[in-house]
């Protein structure tokens, strides 16, 4: 395996603003609460984000974007996480605090079928 440069982590997310509100009251946003810490300082187990669900339609993901995706090895569980490596198939997800994080370093590159959508702001 080719060792690859890692982006830097997100260090902050925006707040919502009255947009994103609307935007999730016409359900073009989706409500994700976070649980564990595998994405500590940046998110705390109890807050939510949301996230656009169509922002890969068009593209992939970028290194360092934050995403909420479906496990590869649990059907059904969603993680956040942000996006390390992109590969014309995949994803490479890791927590930002890699000692508290299950990602790809233990269940591989996550195929971008699993990716339910990008990470935009905090919620409320």
């Amino acid at each position: 395996m080719v060792e690859r440069p890692h982006p830097t982590p997100p260090h902050a997310l925006r707040p919502s603003h009255w947009m994103d509100v609307g935007l999730w009251l016409w359900r073009r946003r989706r409500r994700f609460r976070v649980t564990g810490d595998s994405m500590r300082p940046l998110l705390v187990p109890g807050e939510e984000v949301l996230i656009d669900p169509t922002a890969y339609r068009r593209r992939a993901p970028q290194p360092g974007d934050l995403v909420v995706a479906e496990h590869p090895q649990r059907p059904g569980f969603q993680l956040i996480k942000w996006v390390v490596a992109v590969e014309p198939q995949g994803c490479f997800l890791q927590g930002i605090d890699r000692a508290a994080s299950t990602d790809s370093r233990t269940f591989g590159w996550v195929s971008l079928h699993r990716i339910l959508g990008q990470v935009v702001c905090r919620f409320p």
